[in-house]
């Protein structure tokens, strides 16, 4: 099961993620984002419930910090320690959430 939940508030949005983002979901993912991205300096991804994350999420999540580099700022909050190994192993934690996290 995958869901995602969305709040705009300004030009901040804050997007909520649970289950598995794969090569099935992450199109979705993207399209549903990209559907409210335009004015928005500050991106927020909650990953509290997201169980899994394959390299087409990964990619995902690299086009939204390319993005956010060029606009404002992502962060990415509660991340599951299954997660973060995945996000270490690929190399991109440091990218995608920062060295501090």
């Amino acid at each position: 099961m995958f869901n995602i939940s969305k709040k705009k508030e300004g030009s901040r949005l804050t997007v909520r993620i649970g289950g598995d983002l794969d090569r099935t979901t992450a199109p979705e993912l993207e399209a549903d984002i990209m559907k409210c991205f335009e004015g928005i300096t500050e991106l927020v991804i909650d990953l509290e419930e997201l169980d899994y994350i394959s390299s087409a999420g990964l990619r995902t999540f690299v086009k939204f910090r390319k993005m956010m580099n060029k606009q404002g700022s992502m962060q990415m909050l509660n991340i599951k320690s299954s997660v973060r190994e995945i996000l270490d192993l690929s190399g991109l934690a440091d990218f995608l959430i920062g060295a501090d996290n």
